[in-house]
């Protein structure tokens, strides 16, 4: 689980974005880091009995993302990220492809996962995928578990246009007009604290695994 002291971290950090302060509680930053840490181990070593795409030796090191911000081409100068990002895919948190994510931030944590804004190849790929197998992609999102937990697929990312090569008529060009194909569930910092964090987490894990797949599939 996530413990109080590591939300309580982030918030200060929210409130104080700055070097001077971050070096005066780096001891905080250390425990809260060594706690998610061991809170991506533990969803780690379980979501990799489910998914046999992510090596066996890959770690919270290669997926926790760094608190560090890079600014240089940023109007915003805030030194510090204002969450813990946990990234999991078969290159860790650096991939170019489907995977998972962790977010962790008082009051605005989420799990998610699938592939966020694909490159043109791989976007006309799964539009393809998606077109031609409609029925393997509505398995997995009409599942009631899956549309309990999640709804349906994200809409910021979104064509205000009908993509090139398709009827606007299509009976899923609502799905074949996202330019992300990504899940999102929201947890409360009671949740994240609480005893069943790792199953809860697991559980959404799990769930976008088959839409991982499909996706994984369409640009093989």
């Amino acid at each position: 689980m996530i413990k109080k002291e590591t939300l309580a971290f982030v918030n200060d950090l929210i409130a104080h974005n700055d070097r001077v302060w971050f070096q005066e509680n780096k001891s905080r930053y250390d425990d809260a880091k060594k706690n998610v840490d061991d809170f991506a181990n533990v969803i780690i070593a379980e979501l990799i009995k489910t998914d046999g795409s992510i090596p066996k030796e890959i770690t919270a090191k290669q997926c926790v993302m760094r608190i560090y911000r890079d600014v240089r081409f940023s109007k915003d100068k805030s030194p510090y990220k204002n969450n813990f990002g946990i990234g999991i895919s078969a290159r860790g948190k650096g991939n170019d492809g489907a995977g998972y994510y962790i977010h962790i931030q008082p009051g605005a944590s989420f799990v998610a996962g699938g592939y966020w804004l694909p490159q043109a190849e791989h976007l006309k790929a799964i539009r393809q995928e998606i077109d031609y197998n409609t029925g393997d992609l509505l398995k997995v999102i009409d599942d009631k578990e899956f549309k309990d937990f999640f709804g349906g697929f994200d809409k910021e990312q979104t064509l205000k246009t009908t993509p090139k090569g398709y009827d606007a008529e299509h009976p899923y060009i609502e799905i074949l007009k996202l330019k992300s194909f990504t899940v999102t569930h929201s947890f409360t910092d009671e949740e994240l604290m609480g005893p069943n964090a790792v199953a809860a987490v697991l559980k959404g894990l799990k769930l976008i695994y088959p839409l991982n797949v499909f996706l994984s599939h369409a640009i093989l």
